[in-house]
């Protein structure tokens, strides 16, 4: 029970640390708090696999984190990833089903 109670002072730690740094940056014109959101879903998702690496949640928050980041910073359109993430995510579906039965 404590381990759990340590892993989610871990999470609530890195949550405020980042929107602590976002809120500075914001504040100081170097970069927009309204476009820093995704980061805040990164740092969510760090802490959660920080916790459980195999959490499909926290993989789950963490690339659509990622997908908002490089929509928000580089204005790369969602519509233009989506013809490359259905073969990446069935590419990624068989090799973890590779995995599993080379496990047993």
């Amino acid at each position: 029970m404590e381990r759990k109670g340590t892993m989610h002072a871990i999470t609530g730690g890195l949550i405020l640390i980042t929107l602590g740094v976002l809120i500075i940056l914001g504040k100081t014109g170097i970069w927009s708090f309204n476009a820093s959101w995704p980061v805040l879903l990164i740092a969510i998702a760090v802490g959660t696999l920080i916790q459980n690496v195999k959490d499909l949640g926290g993989w789950i928050i963490l690339v659509v984190g990622v997908i908002f980041l490089l929509t928000e910073i580089f204005g790369v359109q969602v519509y233009a990833l989506g013809k490359y993430l259905l073969p990446v995510l069935i590419i990624v579906v068989g090799a973890n089903i590779l995995m599993k039965q080379r496990k047993r």
